[in-house]
């Protein structure tokens, strides 16, 4: 597995007084805040899913770009540019799991509605409920505490 590769972020200003992130080596993949700082600081989570999605795809992460080659949308409040790391995802590995029919219909509807493949909303599925913190979790019926 390669190393940590580093991406160009720009930071813009918003209407409202908040701020925004937006990765150009990532179409889609944007954050922000109510300040330069809030909005820095969701930088890197933004990009790891962002990473992750190319990964559920089976895509490689692209090559980043030159900071001199960025092309600043028309109407963009441009702050500056900072550099957001991230660690490639591991590759993506086949598994086979038994779930009921009515189960697979209202994901595959889900992901339909989210613009996503059945594989790719597996994944943010339990990426995202792996990252709740144990006190959700553990609020939640179906994975209440053991006794």
């Amino acid at each position: 597995m390669m190393g940590k590769r580093f991406y160009p972020a720009a930071l813009e200003r918003g209407e409202g007084h908040v701020f925004g992130v937006w990765f150009p080596d990532f179409p889609g993949v944007v954050t922000g805040g109510r300040s330069q700082e809030d909005a820095m600081s969701k930088a890197g989570d933004a990009l790891a899913e962002g990473a992750e999605e190319l990964a559920f795809e089976g895509k490689p992460l692209p090559e980043p770009t030159a900071l001199d080659e960025i092309e600043l949308p028309k109407g963009c409040d441009f702050v500056a540019f900072f550099a957001v790391g991230v660690e490639p995802p591991d590759q993506s590995e086949r598994v086979n799991v038994y779930l009921p029919k009515s189960l697979i219909a209202r994901v595959d509807r889900r992901a339909a509605e989210f613009g996503m493949s059945r594989s790719s909303f597996f994944g943010w599925a339990v990426t995202t409920a792996l990252s709740l913190r144990s006190e959700v979790a553990a609020a939640l019926p179906y994975l209440g505490r053991k006794k």
